[in-house]
């Protein structure tokens, strides 16, 4: 569950760590800081919330997607993460191709 709706309708402690846990996730990936731990632990929260909450198990599905699709790319060149780590990139050598005999 999204992290403000989970904090108006918060009824418990455990609904209400769900919402801070999440807006906590939330901030954290949208800032860039330790984007795959937070990715990574968002995709669980969201998997958790969607066996223990039945109502939106597509809204759960689509929230870890994201999670873990975040993770799995890691910081942009805009992210804190990149200005602490430096931006990584991967470079690809251009090699030349053999040439065919001739016929």
């Amino acid at each position: 569950m999204p992290a403000i709706p989970a904090l108006m309708h918060a009824n418990g402690v455990a609904s209400t760590l769900d919402g801070v846990l999440s807006g906590v996730l939330g901030l954290l990936v949208l800032g860039g800081l330790w984007t795959p731990i937070a990715g990574g632990f968002a995709a669980a929260v969201a998997l958790i919330h969607g066996f223990a909450h039945t109502t939106d198990a597509r809204l759960a599905v689509l929230l870890s997607t994201i999670g873990l699709a975040l993770a799995l790319l890691g910081p942009g060149g805009w992210s804190i993460d990149a200005r602490l780590f430096g931006w990584k990139q991967i470079e690809i050598p251009n090699r030349k191709l053999p040439t065919a005999p001739p016929f």
